[in-house]
């Protein structure tokens, strides 16, 4: 599913950020990575972000403050939060603001498949 909508990864673990990235682009997505929510944020083409895919726990900034600027902001793309250690309260949290998803890790990638493909759906009829 070849698309131009961009995807952005934002996790502080090099790891798990080159193989998000890589699932993503696997599955026909151009993608932009990011070590941090701060990095992030001073993106000049924060508009442009189809999804982003963000770590909860990260040194600096949360995923979570992340995702409450971008609303305050009134630019916060579909967004997709993954986390080692879940709960159900954060879950309900993350929800609560609007998150598209709220996924443990590790990701199954037929999940994170289908998020991205009701993302590309929704995009191509609502477009930016």
């Amino acid at each position: 599913m070849a698309t131009n909508l961009l995807v952005c990864i934002v996790d502080d673990d090099d790891a798990v950020r080159s193989a998000t990235e890589s699932l993503v682009r696997s599955l026909g997505w151009p993608t932009r990575v990011f070590a941090s929510a701060e990095q992030f944020l001073q993106a000049p083409d924060i508009s442009d972000v189809a999804c982003l895919i963000s770590d909860v726990r990260m040194t600096g900034m949360s995923g979570i403050e992340m995702h409450e600027r971008l609303l305050e902001r009134g630019c916060a793309p579909p967004t997709i939060f993954v986390t080692a250690f879940p709960t159900p309260a954060l879950e309900a949290k993350i929800l609560a603001n609007g998150a598209l998803a709220f996924l443990a890790k590790p990701v199954d990638a037929t999940v994170i498949a289908h998020y991205l493909a009701r993302v590309c759906g929704e995009a191509q009829h609502f477009p930016r």
